[in-house]
């Protein structure tokens, strides 16, 4: 039996790094755009160089604290001893005060909205007992979470030279952060917070604004210069933006909104299949039915830049070894589907089987294989 190949045509697209005909130019040292439906990478400059990534670590410290939340160790309410270390500890600050207690929630609002170093301290301190035990953990849970450019020493992001990340791991921490833990997103929109008197405005000058951004995090140090980490939603489609290694506040500000506005614009998401939507049919070998219905066992949403003429360049092609022999078991792997085009090179969808297939009686299976065996046939 040879393998058989079935064209399809269609004018959709499906995940993809996005063509460099497509690509924008931006002033960021490194920057990674991705679209979260999708996961097709939009722009990416220097995305999986290690950078200093300042309080944009921070994010790590946040994933850690939402985990024990979600595991149910650890409540909101809970209260954390506030040590000389964190009161002692520079730059931003919550201001918490050596002596007290503070509760895990006012803590999250600490590190998001004010970028509390202290804060982030007596996070550490509260989770793993001293801050260097604290970045052990998160250099464990940032392999189980599949960053493959960080290191972490502190729980801050204060400067160091073994402190790193790229922007791709922090686009991908950003993601875990909205899927792992929607019931805590919302903590990232809080525009401004008052701590001990002390009211701050959250540094995410793009917060709240008409492209969408609710979150997540900015950062800065000498060493890494101005960066952000946003996540903005327009109707259906969510986009991540990493970029790093700007010269002002004003210049990461104007730089975020425009490439996001430039991926809003430039491209869309469209719906290739619905998940049990029967693609086609495969053949089958000594079975009850002659054929198997195929499916997706997912929704393919698909990136594709918006111009209509890329859409007019898909190529689809249905592959499986053919006829597949009976029995088949529902759900089993029975076939690829190739994608091509120029815009996002090609790609390959697993393909299911719809039903089981029973095999032929042993009586009912003489025929077929006197047709294939003795004349040929099939």
């Amino acid at each position: 039996m040879k393998n058989k190949f079935i064209s399809l045509v269609a004018s959709v697209a499906f995940i993809c790094n996005i063509s460099s005909a497509s690509a924008i130019e931006t002033v960021a040292k490194q920057a990674f755009l991705i679209d979260m439906n999708t996961h097709s990478v939009l722009l990416n400059k220097d995305g999986d160089v290690q950078m200093h990534p300042s309080s944009m670590s921070k994010l790590m410290t946040i994933y850690i604290l939402f985990s024990r939340l979600k595991e149910g160790r650890i409540k909101l309410a809970d209260a954390f001893p506030i040590s000389e270390k964190a009161w002692r500890t520079q730059g931003s600050k919550t201001f918490v005060k050596v002596g007290d207690t503070i509760s895990v929630e006012n803590l999250i609002k600490g590190i998001i909205v004010q970028s509390g170093n202290d804060a982030c301290v007596v996070v550490a301190e509260g989770l793993a007992g001293s801050e260097d035990s604290f970045a052990e953990e998160m250099n464990r849970v940032a392999k189980e979470i599949g960053l493959t450019q960080s290191h972490f020493v502190n729980a801050t992001g204060l400067p160091d030279d073994n402190h790193l990340m790229s922007a791709h791991d922090l686009a991908t921490l950003a993601e875990r952060l909205q899927r792992d833990f929607p019931d805590y997103y919302h903590y990232f929109g809080i525009r401004e917070f008052t701590y001990n008197n002390i009211t701050q405005q959250n540094r995410d000058r793009l917060l709240g604004g008409n492209i969408g951004v609710d979150g997540l995090k900015t950062g800065h140090t000498d060493a890494g210069g101005y960066g952000i980490t946003l996540s903005a939603k327009q109707a259906d489609r969510r986009l991540v933006l990493v970029i790093n290694g700007l010269e002002s506040d004003n210049a990461r500000v104007e730089e975020g909104d425009k490439l996001l506005r430039w991926a809003f614009r430039e491209f869309e998401n469209k719906t290739l299949l619905k998940k049990g939507e029967k693609i086609a049919e495969a053949d089958v070998w000594m079975g009850k039915s002659a054929s198997v219905p195929l499916v997706a066992m997912d929704d393919l949403v698909v990136t594709l830049p918006a111009s209509a003429a890329s859409k007019d360049n898909i190529k689809f092609i249905l592959k499986y070894k053919g006829a597949i022999p009976a029995p088949i078991a529902s759900g089993a792997h029975i076939a690829d589907l190739l994608i091509s085009s120029p815009d996002i090179g090609e790609q390959t969808v697993p393909l299911y089987a719809a039903q089981d297939v029973e095999k032929l009686s042993a009586f009912g299976r003489i025929i077929p294989a006197f047709n294939y065996y003795v004349l040929g046939r099939k």
